[in-house]
């Protein structure tokens, strides 16, 4: 049943009020001028859709209507070639509006629209789309920023499949105050042992914290201090709790974010954090209360990390690292999230690794700083990952570069040798520290970036997107710190350089085709393929880098370095929130697909089929490529390319 007006005719003035309050109520029109949204409510048409009636479908060929639900709902049912239903359904409520992917595209949308109940939808004709698309830069923000909204219902989607096949909740991204589930188990410093055993025993409780007169934490004990601080040690149970308490417990603010709290654990090996506010203990969260489907332990897996006692043992808690990752991508944990967990990870390997090389090494081995560049510089790995590090050395006095360099070298050759059996694989261009390249003195770091800054050979370019996003993972900080200011002090001031890195960092185009369509190789190991890595979130964290460089913005790691760029006003936040949206999302799907791959065995490849996708994670997918197109285009103009 059809409403005016007809095809081809405006809506009358009198009955426009009510269809343009609708709209206001709704984004993005509810941002729009008042006259685009005039143009639009002129221009719709309310059509009824009985229950189960379908709306749209790839039947209908390309995409000629553009739908806003007004009453009822809609659901959209990802189908493959042949009609069957490939995924599960989502819905669509009064406000929200479809096809937009396929109109922008001019194709055939590959979901079928289905009114779950009785449903009246305004609908405005292509052309008429398209005018409005031309005419409001609001309405025009809407169609091609869609992936924060659409991420946002993956996100929802994921993490109730979680939480329902597994029971409880499993974001890291709520405060500690909204996790909490009780008020803390007490005690004052002078209780006996004895009393707080039978304490925890009737509370259910694995840890007890040792407060003051005015509610301070002093100290935290737990089952495991039970077994290190009295039961080996055979303390008496009359002894005071004080003496065999952890002091000086690690705390946060309820306003911390839960995952701030995993990776303080992790970081410093403790299974339990206090809440404090304004000085008095509020609550307690354990790993427990944060991970609680997982099998492998964050805590556990780095404590275990940090306490083998040879590379075998770091070899097989690699497969750990796998396993946790890979339920952490189930619960819905968010991606920049799990990157930073897989880097704190495999800094630690690192560190171990290192430890255990200079237990049997030259008594008069120069002082050095170990590097990590790339993506682990940058605190972004994935599953898939290789050794891209280096060695920053200061020489004993009396002794040359080269011959501190000759001393240094079978160090980290046999470092390069450990971390390979731990599941980094050799660097195949070399960019290791038993490179004699990458073994250098804080000065010759200094004269070799000069010269890829002031030759910027298509090489030095390479090299540079490589080496200058470097961190320390072991040594004296401030000589990694001190390079890094140099470096940004010298890259900020090379205007040219800076060019010719933008027009380097255009060569690699997201894989979208004149009309949104995927654009795959043909041919090779990877037929039918996209490469998420070199055209998905490569470019983004180049066009990262160069403003880093450009700003002196001292952050490594990619979302920080836009982040830096909105907080300074050279960019705005809502283009930031869209481009790491973006970058989030590919992430993602290479940490998904790494995962799948390790699972049966395969090599890991940042290569995806995009048709294996279902049809909401084809569309984020496309809008997560259009977000680095519009990023490559500020580039451009910033640099006039």
């Amino acid at each position: 049943m059809h409403t005016d007006p007809p095809s081809g005719q405006e809506r009358p003035q009198g009955v426009l009020i009510p269809v343009m309050e609708f709209l206001g109520r709704h984004s993005p029109f509810d941002q729009m001028d008042p006259v685009h949204l005039e143009f639009l409510a002129k221009r719709l048409k309310l059509v009824f859709y009985a229950h189960d009636e379908e709306v749209t479908g790839p039947r209908a060929g390309p995409a000629n209507r553009f739908f806003i639900i007004k009453q009822g709902r809609v659901l959209g049912e990802p189908l493959d070639a042949d009609g069957n239903i490939t995924s599960t359904a989502w819905e669509l409520v009064p406000g929200e509006c479809f096809p937009v992917g396929a109109l922008m595209g001019r194709r055939p949308v590959r979901t079928r629209y289905r009114a779950a109940e009785d449903t009246f939808c305004f609908e405005l004709d292509r052309e008429d789309f398209h005018k409005l698309f031309r005419m409001s830069g609001e309405f025009q923000d809407f169609c091609t920023r869609r992936l924060a909204s659409l991420l946002d219902k993956v996100r929802r989607q994921v993490q109730a499949s979680a939480a329902a096949g597994l029971g409880g909740d499993t974001s890291l991204n709520i405060t500690l105050g909204e996790r909490v589930r009780r008020d803390p188990v007490t005690c004052p410093p002078g209780t006996p042992i004895r009393r707080v055993l039978q304490t925890m025993d009737d509370e259910h409780v694995g840890s007890v914290v040792v407060v003051d007169a005015n509610h301070r934490p002093l100290g935290v004990f737990t089952l495991h201090d039970l077994l290190s601080r009295v039961s080996l040690p055979e303390v008496g149970l009359d002894e005071p709790i004080e003496a065999v308490m952890t002091p000086d417990p690690i705390t946060l603010p309820p306003t911390a974010f839960a995952f701030e709290a995993a990776m303080l654990m992790a970081s410093h090996g403790f299974h339990h954090l206090c809440i404090v506010e304004r000085g008095r203990l509020t609550g307690v969260i354990s790993e427990r209360d944060l991970f609680s489907l997982q099998r492998v332990g964050l805590v556990n897996l780095s404590r275990a990390v940090g306490r083998a006692e040879d590379v075998a043992t770091l070899a097989r808690l690699g497969r750990d690292v796998h396993l946790l990752i890979g339920q952490m991508i189930a619960q819905g944990v968010r991606v920049d999230q799990i990157t930073q967990i897989i880097t704190l990870l495999n800094d630690q390997v690192t560190r171990r690794v290192i430890r255990l090389c200079l237990d049997d090494t030259d008594p008069e081995l120069p002082e050095f700083t170990w590097l990590a560049f790339g993506s682990e510089g940058r605190q972004e790995q994935t599953l898939k990952t290789d050794q891209d590090n280096g060695i920053l050395f200061l020489p004993r006095e009396g002794m040359t570069d080269e011959e501190a360099r000759q001393r240094l070298l079978p160090l980290a050759q046999r470092i390069n040798q450990a971390l390979d059996l731990c599941g980094f694989p050799l660097c195949k261009g070399n960019v290791m520290a038993g490179n004699p390249e990458c073994c250098l003195s804080a000065d010759e770091w200094r004269q070799r970036f000069t010269r890829w800054i002031d030759q910027g050979t298509p090489r030095h370019l390479l090299n540079a997107s490589i080496y200058f996003d470097f961190r320390v993972l072991h040594g004296n900080q401030a000589a990694g710190e001190d390079l890094r200011t140099w470096l940004l002090e010298k890259t900020s001031q090379n205007s040219r350089f800076l060019r010719q890195m933008a027009e380097n960092a255009l060569r690699l185009r997201p894989p979208l085709g004149l009309f949104g369509d995927f654009k795959v190789t043909s041919g090779g190991s990877h037929p039918r393929s996209l490469d998420l890595k070199v055209n998905g979130a490569t470019p983004i964290v180049d066009v990262a880098r160069i403003h880093a460089l450009a700003h002196q913005v001292p952050e490594s790691n990619t979302a920080r370095r836009l982040e830096a760029c909105a907080g300074a006003g050279l960019m705005k936040r809502e283009d930031v929130a869209a481009w790491l949206n973006a970058y989030h999302y590919i992430q993602l799907l290479r940490m998904r697909s790494h995962q799948d791959q390790a699972q049966v065995g395969q090599p890991l490849s940042n290569f995806i089929n995009p048709e294996r996708l279902d049809e909401l994670e084809q569309r984020i997918l496309k809008e997560a490529f259009r977000q680095v197109r519009k990023l490559q285009s500020r580039l451009a103009l910033d640099y006039q390319l």
